[in-house]
């Protein structure tokens, strides 16, 4: 069956999605981070860097995907003196009283979840703004609600999840008029109950889409994969976990090398993986039996915004006839519509090569590109299974 809707995946699982509580073991990362990044942990709150240009896209994804893992966060503290027990939940308690609410601080402390996506912490934070909100009026409150949006996505103008996010979470908790109908009091606890359900319905997407996904790997198969994907290695556990047999080839991921971070979380899993050097691709390719990518953005024509090298690999897939298949939660489909691979909102990364560069050459540091729907094969979201030529219509009902 292509398409599996997310009521029934949820009524058979239901017990899994409520399973959030298993600890996670320590990552041990295979190469240290660099000065850059140990500065970005230190200062969290910070916005994108003025005078490097790197975006805070990137700076996020470094965050999530793995570069700072409590191990490293302990000895980098420790080096600068900063090696101290950490209270950032009751000192938020007891400052919450002392200054007002501020949505990007909000927004700054869920991130700090490291397994809570930007866009779901976008719209925890913007549940928030309902259950602190002084407004007296429905107009008031909308208003407070779409200042505290433009806010959150102005934070990091580069994160199409995140503007997707904020945009998907007005659109659903307003999309009824009964509030013309109700007192403020009603109104406003319908608000924040709307907003409650759709942020448990985004933290939920990841295991939905696992169990979608997991039924595409098949016994002896070899799963090609690029970049840190947080939901693709969601789907990879819970096929390991069904006691399915396959292996993986990790493409490097240079320079943030993502890879080498996916395939250490492979390994913990006891699943055989294979690193490769992101030029080995075509040379690998024979051996592989599908391609699973996650997606930073998935647009209106039905292709997907990613990771560098995407694009490179989904050529290489269709011209060898391989699958590739995508996994991305609905909160990432963003009303864009790219022509072409400059027609998208740069998002700037660090490159060091090692070596010092010519002030005269040129050095390419985007760090994502765009895949057009002709070059994958299905896409496994929340809303079901869906060929990219549905993405479209997908995205109609989503923001009508």
């Amino acid at each position: 069956m292509w398409w599996r809707s997310a009521s029934f995946i949820l009524d058979r699982n239901d017990n899994l999605l409520q399973d959030d509580s298993v600890p996670k073991p320590e990552s041990r990362l295979l190469s240290p981070p660099s000065s850059y990044m140990a500065e970005t942990v230190h200062n969290p709150n910070s916005n994108p860097n003025p005078i490097n240009k790197i975006s805070a896209y990137y700076q996020t994804r470094a965050a999530h995907h793995g570069v700072v893992t409590s191990d490293w966060l302990a000895q980098a503290q420790a080096a600068v003196g900063r090696d101290q027990p950490s209270d950032s939940d009751t000192s938020l308690k007891s400052s919450a009283s002392e200054k007002p609410f501020s949505v990007i601080e909000e927004f700054n402390n869920w991130r700090k979840q490291p397994d809570l996506a930007e866009a779901v912490a976008a719209i925890r934070a913007l549940a928030s703004v309902i259950r602190s909100s002084e407004a007296n009026t429905i107009a008031e409150l909308q208003s407070e609600l779409k200042t505290a949006s433009d806010s959150l996505k102005s934070w990091d103008t580069t994160s199409i999840s995140l503007t997707a996010g904020c945009d998907l979470f007005m659109r659903y908790i307003t999309r009824t008029s009964a509030f013309e109908y109700e007192d403020f009091n009603s109104a406003k606890s319908r608000f924040l109950e709307r907003a409650e359900k759709f942020g448990e319905i985004s933290y939920k997407a990841r295991k939905i889409i696992a169990m979608l996904g997991q039924d595409f790997i098949f016994n002896g198969c070899t799963i090609l994969v690029h970049g840190f994907s947080r939901v693709v290695l969601e789907i990879l556990k819970t096929a390991a976990e069904s006691r399915k047999v396959f292996r993986v080839l990790c493409t490097e991921g240079w320079p943030d090398r993502t890879g080498l971070r996916f395939a250490n979380e492979l390994a913990k899993l006891d699943v055989p993986v294979k690193l490769l050097i992101d030029s080995a691709v075509a040379y690998s390719m024979d051996e592989v039996d599908m391609v699973f990518v996650g997606a930073d953005g998935v647009v209106e024509s039905g292709g997907i915004i990613n990771m560098m090298g995407t694009y490179q690999i989904a050529l290489v897939a269709k011209t060898m006839d391989k699958p590739v298949y995508v996994a991305a939660e609905s909160y990432k489909f963003a009303r864009l519509y790219p022509l072409d691979q400059k027609d998208m909102v740069p998002a700037v990364r660090p490159i060091d090569f090692g070596v010092p560069i010519p002030s005269k050459v040129e050095v390419e540091t985007s760090a994502r590109d765009y895949t057009p729907p002709q070059y994958l094969t299905l896409l496994f979201t929340d809303l079901g299974v869906l060929t990219p030529s549905v993405v479209s219509d997908e995205l109609i009902q989503l923001y009508l």
